[in-house]
């Protein structure tokens, strides 16, 4: 994941989105600590519905997973997205 102060990412916030898209979510920083992730609106949506089919927990978008849990939705989102460094090498390309 890419991080990006603030600043920078309201300076560059179309980048912002096309490489949350393509590569995956962008953490924002402020003062070096991280205070939010930009993520596509299809992952959103996959992870909020999943979040729904688990056991339900007041005040929490997503519950707490154990680790056999993550590492199931890691595996998952690692699957979906295949091998996201071959698409990203030619990007800067001549």
């Amino acid at each position: 994941m890419t991080m990006w102060q603030v600043q920078e990412a309201k300076r560059q916030f179309s980048e912002v989105l096309r490489r949350a898209a393509d590569e995956g979510g962008q953490i924002v920083t402020r003062h070096g600590v991280e205070v939010a992730a930009v993520v596509d609106i299809a992952e959103y949506r996959r992870l909020k519905e999943l979040a729904t089919e688990r056991r339900p927990h007041p005040g929490l978008l997503f519950p707490p997973l154990d680790d056999s849990e993550f590492a199931d939705v890691v595996d998952e989102v690692v699957a979906a997205r295949g091998d996201a460094t071959s698409r990203s090498q030619g990007l800067f390309e001549d």
